[in-house]
């Protein structure tokens, strides 16, 4: 068995258990993904309530309606991030809009801008918090603490080609969230690897 198989199996045993109606498994997966799904809420909608409300109905969708989700697709990880993601997203558009109609300040196409942006933003959050642990450091140590290749070799304690490698891979995975037009990624609904 790969390294692969373990979470696909962990993920086809939560959905079975979720279709049985099993509470508990319920908790096990809120544990599990709920500063994930929190998180994206918040960076699309920039509110803490909006994103507990968000918080609620993704558990809630994914109790009620378990078999959405088909392991064969991908990790469920990723099939909530991205419920998570098409949820804040209707939230924001249908919040703006009703501003813009009561005659809040700005227009649709500034509406439209602002909801790429979040989902922009949600993307990169999504993909950082996805990415190996090596590439993530690597990042990390790149963006906040300003550190170049040379240092960051010496900080993970790798070569300094090692260090030019995962900086290189981790930037380039990040790079794949400004796409509006990405392809989807396999086993997400619509709106998470794409367009928002």
């Amino acid at each position: 068995m790969t390294k692969r198989d373990v979470p696909l199996r962990w993920d086809r045993k939560m959905q079975q258990r979720l279709a049985r109606g099993e509470a508990a498994a319920l908790g096990e997966l809120y544990d599990r993904f709920a500063s994930l799904v929190h998180g994206l809420a918040h960076r699309v909608l920039g509110d803490e309530r909006a994103a507990d409300h968000i918080t609620r109905d993704v558990f809630a969708h994914v109790w009620e309606h378990p078999d959405a989700y088909d392991p064969r697709q991908g990790p469920l990880r990723t099939w909530v991030a991205t419920l998570t993601h098409r949820l804040a997203v209707q939230r924001l558009r249908a919040t703006e809009t009703a501003a813009l109609a009561r005659g809040g300040p700005g227009t649709t196409e500034e509406l439209e801008s602002k909801v790429r942006h979040a989902s922009v933003a949600a993307r990169a959050d999504y993909i950082v918090q996805s990415m190996p642990a090596p590439l993530r450091a690597a990042l990390e140590l790149a963006y906040f603490q300003r550190r170049d290749y040379r240092q960051t070799a010496a900080d993970l304690g790798v070569t300094e080609d090692e260090a030019r490698r995962r900086l290189r891979l981790g930037l380039q995975l990040l790079s794949t969230a400004r796409y509006a037009g990405a392809p989807e990624t396999p086993g997400a609904p619509p709106g998470y690897g794409g367009a928002a």
